[in-house]
């Protein structure tokens, strides 16, 4: 409990970063690392939040992967087309509902 208060509560919030800044900081060190699950979820978080869209999460894993590797990349993109899929689902469902 301390540690997610410390970290959501100080760590986020600390110094002059925006909370999107230190976001993508997060998503390429978590790609760059192989943790995948990890920047799934901050993936989600940005676009959930309206941080990025779905442009913006396809070119941040074109860019990802000249630095952590195609092989990485390749892992992150599917974390980023699955998330796309699911929104645009969630998206057309909620529009046939009366």
């Amino acid at each position: 409990e301390y540690t997610v208060d410390h970290l959501f509560g100080e760590v986020w919030n600390e110094g002059k970063l925006t909370v999107k800044e230190r976001r993508l900081m997060l998503i390429g060190m978590a790609a760059g690392s192989g943790l995948e699950d990890v920047a799934g979820l901050q993936l989600d978080a940005a676009v959930r939040l309206g941080e990025l869209d779905a442009d913006d999460l396809r070119h941040l894993v074109v860019f990802l992967a000249h630095y952590a590797g195609w092989p990485r990349a390749a892992k992150l993109n599917t974390e980023v087309e699955n998330l796309i899929a699911r929104r645009e689902k969630a998206a057309a469902a909620a529009t046939e509902q009366p």
